[in-house]
C-alpha cells in the first residue's frame, strides 16, 4: 500500500493520507529522511501506524511523536498493546496520554526529580488489574530504555489505563 506524505515530523515520524484517504501517523525509521510532503511512501518501512477516530486526536499525537524518541513510544505502544489484551479496547487518547506520561516520567527520573504518589495504596486495591499492569509496564520500561523508574509511577499508569477505559 502506497501513502502520500502530508507532514513530516521527523526523520521517524510521517503523517500520510493512505489510500482510502484517511490521515495516519507512521512510524519507522529514516521513514522521513530525504522525503518531502507530497512525496509518495512504501508501506513496507513502516514498523507502526496510527489512524485514530478524530482529526484532533491525530494532531495531539503527531505534536507528540515529534518530540519523543521512537524507542519511547514502541515501548508504550507495547504497554498499551498488553493493556489491551488483559483489559480489552481503550480509548485511542491512551497513546497521547500514556506516552506523554512515560516521557516526562523518565526525563524528571534523569534528573532525579521524584513525584509521590499518595494513592498509591489505593489504587492498588481498587484498580488490582490496571496497578499490575502498570507493575508490568515499569519492568518493560526498564528493559526496553534501561531507566527503572520508582514504584510510585505504577499507580500513575494504572490511572491512566483507568481513565482510558471509562466511556466518554
Amino acid at each position: 500500500m502506497n501513502m502520500q506524505i502530508t507532514k513530516i515530523l521527523n526523520n521517524n515520524v510521517v503523517v500520510v493520507i493512505d489510500d482510502q484517504q484517511r490521515e495516519k501517523v507512521v512510524m519507522g525509521r529514516g521513514i522521513g529522511f530525504q522525503k518531502r510532503a507530497g512525496e509518495r511512501i512504501n508501506s513496507s518501512g513502516i514498523e507502526k501506524e496510527y489512524a485514530l477516530s478524530s482529526h484532533e486526536l491525530n494532531g495531539r499525537l503527531s505534536e507528540l511523536l515529534s518530540h519523543i524518541p521512537l524507542e519511547v513510544m514502541a515501548t508504550c505502544d507495547r504497554i498499551i498493546s498488553l493493556a489491551q489484551e488483559r483489559l480489552g479496547k481503550l480509548q485511542d487518547s491512551i497513546y497521547i496520554s500514556l506516552t506523554d506520561h512515560c516521557q516526562f516520567a523518565i526525563k524528571r527520573f534523569q534528573q532525579n526529580v521524584l513525584l509521590p504518589n499518595p494513592l498509591l495504596w489505593d489504587i492498588q486495591r481498587l484498580y488490582p488489574k490496571e496497578f499490575q499492569l502498570g507493575e508490568e509496564a515499569l519492568t518493560i520500561i526498564d528493559k526496553r530504555l534501561g531507566v527503572q523508574l520508582p514504584k510510585d509511577e505504577v499507580g500513575f499508569i494504572a490511572m491512566h489505563l483507568v481513565s482510558a477505559q471509562m466511556s466518554g
